[in-house]
């Protein structure tokens, strides 16, 4: 049987599902930590950074902690959706539960183009490092707007990878790959 990109999004998505009710605390602070260790290398180029951070579902890695933490010193950023993509506005408080049960700040009219550093929630990677993500493109289509491409962080509860190279050409590919027992970089951008 040939490996598609739905049939490996199936088969991360159950290893996810199975995973998360083991140690799930630990594995998230694993994680929390990688991040935090990867944005200190890079503030040492830049003083504030913009970040482009997820709000996590519940089968998501939890990173609230980073989040809580850089904000104190960054310009925190979250989605927005707008139509089949969305738009970054500022996290701020209190959030509101909208469309697939994502929490999001309220809209704004500030109209961000540029991020120094993106955190996205993946599926699973191919042997590309390229994103499988939950079938929607959202994150896809709001990439493919900018015009500066950020440094790009995947986050991944579970380490879910296949050497095939099952995405398409205009999924995404990260500059860095996290998980709780994983860290990988790309080293063909």
């Amino acid at each position: 049987m040939t490996l598609t990109k739905n049939s490996f999004r199936d088969k991360c998505l159950k290893k996810m599902k199975k995973s998360l009710k083991h140690n799930k605390i630990y594995k998230n602070e694993l994680v929390n930590a990688k991040l935090m260790r990867e944005i200190s290398l890079y503030e040492k180029k830049e003083k504030r950074l913009k970040i482009l951070f997820y709000y996590p579902l519940k089968n998501e890695v939890n990173i609230l902690k980073s989040l809580k933490y850089l904000r104190k010193k960054h310009e925190i950023l979250i989605p927005f959706m707008e139509g089949k993509s969305f738009k970054m506005v500022p996290f701020r408080l209190p959030l509101k539960k909208k469309k697939f049960g994502i929490l999001e700040a309220g809209n704004s009219i500030k109209n961000i183009r540029k991020i120094d550093i993106a955190i996205v929630p993946i599926v699973g990677v191919d042997g590309n490092l390229q994103r499988v993500g939950y079938g929607k493109g959202m994150y896809d289509r709001f990439f493919d707007k900018l015009k500066i491409k950020p440094y790009i962080i995947f986050i991944q509860p579970e380490f879910c990878y296949t050497k095939n190279k099952v995405c398409d050409k205009y999924d995404i590919a990260c500059d860095v790959l996290l998980t709780p027992t994983n860290k990988i970089k790309n080293e063909c951008l």
